[in-house]
C-alpha cells in the first residue's frame, strides 16, 4: 500500500495531539488536515485554530465543527432508547462518541482527497479499536496512523523533549507528569490513569468536574418533569428544547445535586482491566425517566426483551461497532418497542440520588380499574387465576410426580 500524502487528524489542540501533528509532517512527511470537534466539552476551540496554523497547517485545511446537535440527536439518543450501560454501570460517555469523530474524518478526508486519517488513541485502550473500526467501516481503503503504536516516545519527557526539540509549543503546566486523564463531552467526563490507578483507593475529590459531592448537595429534594416522544426527551419542565440543550439542562440540574458520579473498573476490548471515574449527570437522569416512561408504556414482553438485547447492544458500542449490521439490527428493533413511549416522568433529586415519583402518558398500559385493591366492577375475575395457575403448575407436578416414584 502507498505510504499517504495528506491525512486528517483527530486534533484536540492539546499536547499530545500536536505532537502528533509535528510527527506526522516530520517523520511521515505527510501533508496535515486537522479536525476538531466541538462535542460539549466546554473547552475553548478557537485555539486549535491558531495552534494548527502555527505549525503549518494550510487555514483551508482546519476544520472545526459544532457537532454537539448531531452528537445528541443521532448517537445519544438511539443509544438511550436502549437503555444501554456496560458491565451493568458505564453509561458510555466516551464510546458513543468516537463513531461521530471517526465518520467526520473520513467526510472530511473525501472533500479534501486525503488518503488517511489519523488518531491520538493509545495501543491500549478502547479507542484506537472504535476510531478504526468506524473509518474502515465507512471507507473500507481508508489508511489509518496511529502514531502511540508506531513511535517511540513513550514517556511524558520523551514526548516533551522531542516537541521541544521539534518547536512544538509546551505549555509550562505540561512539562510535569498530568494527574490524571481527562476525556470530556456533552453526555460526560472520564478520568483515568495516575492517582486513580490504584482500584483500592478512593477518587480524590478533585477529579470531580461537573458535579458537586452528595454531601454538599442541597438540603432540599427538586423536582422536574421530562417529557418523552416515541422514546426520545423533548421538554423539562414544560420547556420545549433541542437534544443537545436538552442534555445540557439535565446536566446542570443533575450536577448540583450531585447525581452521576461512578467509579468503575471495566474490561477493556482489548483484554485488560481498567479503572475510571465518570461524571454523567444528565445521561443518569434521562436513563431513569426513559425507564420510567416506558414501565407504563411497553408491554411485559417487549420491556422483557429490550433488557435482554440490552447488554449485547452495549457491548457493541463499547467495543466500537457502531457501524455494524448487526447494531443497526438491534436498533430497529429498539426503535419499534418506541412507537408508544410518550408521555411525562416526574423526578426527584436528592443528594447524589435520582428517582422516579410519577408518570403519565396517553399510550399507558395501567390499568387501575384492573389492579385496584377495591371493587373493580367485574374488570377482572380472579376465578380465572386458578386455571390460569393450574396449567403452569402442570409441567412442575408432573417433574415431582417422577421423583417421588423414583424415590419409592
Amino acid at each position: 500500500m502507498a505510504r499517504p500524502k495528506k491525512v486528517v487528524l483527530a486534533y484536540s489542540g492539546g499536547l499530545d495531539t500536536s505532537i502528533i501533528l509535528k510527527w506526522l509532517q516530520v517523520e511521515r512527511g505527510c501533508e496535515v488536515v486537522t479536525f476538531t470537534a466541538d462535542l460539549g466539552q466546554g473547552e475553548e476551540l478557537g485555539p486549535a485554530r491558531a495552534k494548527a496554523e502555527l505549525m503549518g497547517v494550510r487555514p483551508e485545511h482546519i476544520f472545526i465543527r459544532d457537532v454537539r446537535e448531531e452528537f445528541v440527536r443521532d448517537f445519544v439518543f438511539p443509544m438511550f432508547r436502549a437503555n444501554a450501560v456496560y458491565e451493568g454501570l458505564y453509561l458510555l460517555g466516551t464510546s458513543i462518541a468516537r463513531p461521530l469523530i471517526a465518520k467526520h474524518l473520513v467526510e472530511i478526508a473525501r472533500e479534501t482527497g486525503a488518503d488517511a486519517v489519523a488518531h491520538g488513541a493509545t495501543g491500549k485502550g478502547n479507542d484506537q479499536v472504535r476510531f478504526e473500526l468506524s473509518a474502515y467501516a465507512l471507507e473500507p481503503d481508508i489508511q489509518v496512523i496511529a502514531p502511540w503504536r508506531e513511535w517511540d516516545l513513550t514517556s511524558r519527557t520523551r514526548l516533551i523533549e522531542w516537541a521541544e526539540a521539534h518547536q512544538v509549543p509546551v505549555p509550562k503546566d505540561k512539562r510535569g507528569e498530568a494527574p490524571f486523564s481527562v476525556d470530556a463531552n456533552l453526555l460526560h467526563t472520564s478520568s483515568e490513569g495516575k492517582v486513580l490507578e490504584d482500584p483500592a483507593a478512593e477518587a480524590p475529590e478533585f477529579v470531580y468536574q461537573r458535579t458537586v459531592a452528595p454531601e454538599d448537595a442541597p438540603d432540599a429534594p427538586q423536582y422536574l418533569e421530562i417529557a418523552f416522544e416515541q422514546g426520545d426527551a423533548v421538554a423539562v419542565d414544560g420547556e420545549r428544547l433541542s437534544p443537545a440543550a436538552l442534555l445540557q439542562r439535565l446536566n446542570e440540574i443533575g450536577g448540583a445535586h450531585g447525581v452521576g458520579r461512578l467509579d468503575l473498573v471495566e474490561g477493556r476490548y482489548v483484554g485488560m482491566k481498567s479503572r475510571g471515574v465518570y461524571e454523567t449527570p444528565g445521561g443518569t437522569v434521562l436513563l431513569a425517566a426513559h425507564r420510567g416512561i416506558e414501565s407504563i408504556t411497553l408491554d411485559r414482553g417487549a420491556a422483557h426483551l429490550k433488557d435482554e438485547l440490552m447488554p449485547r447492544y452495549a457491548e457493541l458500542i463499547y467495543y466500537g461497532y457502531w457501524f455494524s449490521p448487526e447494531r443497526e439490527m438491534l436498533q430497529a428493533a429498539i426503535d419499534l418497542s418506541q412507537k408508544h413511549v410518550t408521555g411525562t416522568v416526574r423526578l426527584k433529586l436528592y443528594k447524589g440520588g435520582v428517582s422516579v415519583v410519577g408518570r403519565s402518558s396517553p399510550f399507558s398500559l395501567y390499568s387501575e380499574q384492573h389492579v385496584t385493591f377495591e371493587d373493580d366492577a367485574g374488570a377482572y375475575d380472579q376465578k380465572d387465576a386458578q386455571g390460569f395457575i393450574k396449567i403452569n403448575a402442570l409441567r412442575l407436578r408432573l417433574l415431582a410426580m417422577r421423583d417421588k416414584r423414583l424415590k419409592g
